[in-house]
């Protein structure tokens, strides 16, 4: 008889006292069995490190593992640092402020091993303060490689029909270890360079260059707490703001090739003029962030050219 694939849940927090008894609370209710639950913590100063040794204590668990780290790394390092410390079949990506239905594990990992291409998935996240209201379905992309949470902010009975999407959103996302061994570059999975943000999307581009599907499951449920809403922007720290704008550059640097982005040209140069008008305008600090780009730019270089190595020798088999 084959053996039942395992799974680990990875969890990185930074200042999610608030949020991680509850996420660990559902995650403990999975009827999957899992083979062990990694919250790696980037240095927290509000007592979220206190908070999980006093549930595990409580619960008595045996596969919760806290690694507290003595600085913030990064959501990319940290959840790079728990991949490496795993070797199940299957790894779930966690937010903090996620609570998931008890049978989230159960339906993706089915499907996953229904169907070999697909590498990743996730299920049908909603807005925790309006639960009839899409969070995300997925990743999209659009002709000027600018992403979105898929059906964001749309009434959920709008998102009933499972299928392939272009990528899955690392809020709640379950990925398969082949494919995470399989689109490694330098060995990592996510870019380390991202530091947080997009991070997610830059793997589901990757994958999909190196054949691998992504798929959203319907029926597999969860609540997003979400920590920054809609009309916030102005409240992130500034290290935040800089890194979600530049890692879509970094992104669209290592991961697109050929001339078929010359058709979009007009709609890009459009888009670009006008957001870097904005940031100019009202928040130039943001646009030091291109001196981390071109900092980054020979490691970005190794990565793009290693990739494209991958990418042909997959083409040749």
């Amino acid at each position: 008889m084959p053996s039942t694939p395992t799974v680990t849940i990875h969890i990185v927090t930074y200042n999610s006292a608030e949020d991680i008894e509850a996420c660990l609370n559902a995650v403990l209710r999975q009827t999957y069995e899992l083979q062990k639950i990694i919250v790696i913590d980037n240095a927290s100063v509000d007592g979220t490190v206190g908070r999980v040794l006093k549930y595990i204590e409580r619960t008595e668990s045996q596969i919760i593992q806290l690694v507290p780290n003595p600085s913030n790394i990064g959501f990319a390092s940290a959840h790079n640092q728990a991949i490496r410390m795993t070797e199940s079949d299957y790894v779930l990506v966690l937010n903090p402020d996620v609570e998931l239905e008890a049978s989230y594990v159960e339906r993706l990992v089915g499907e996953m091993e229904r169907q070999p291409g697909i590498g990743s998935s996730t299920g049908l996240l909603l807005f925790q303060d309006a639960p009839e209201i899409v969070d995300s379905t997925g990743l999209v992309m659009n002709r000027i490689w600018r992403a979105f949470d898929r059906g964001a902010g749309e009434p959920r009975q709008q998102w009933s029909a499972s299928g392939e999407v272009f990528g899955v959103s690392g809020a709640a996302a379950i990925y398969s270890r082949i494919m995470i061994d399989d689109i490694s570059i330098q060995g990592q999975f996510f870019d380390e360079d991202f530091f947080a943000y997009k991070e997610d999307v830059d793997v589901a581009w990757r994958a999909g260059l190196l054949g691998w599907k992504a798929y959203y499951c319907a029926e597999a449920l969860g609540i997003h707490k979400r920590g920054w809403k809609k009309g916030q922007r102005g409240a992130r720290p500034l290290f935040i703001r800089q890194r979600s704008f530049i890692n879509r550059y970094k992104m669209i640097y290592k991961n697109l090739s050929g001339a078929g982005w010359v058709r979009n040209l007009p709609q890009l140069l459009a888009y670009e003029i006008a957001v870097h008008g904005y940031m100019l305008l009202r928040e130039p600090k943001v646009l030091g962030a291109w001196v981390d780009f071109w900092r980054q730019r020979p490691n970005l270089r190794a990565k793009r050219r290693e990739l494209k190595e991958k990418v042909l020798n997959k083409n040749q088999k």
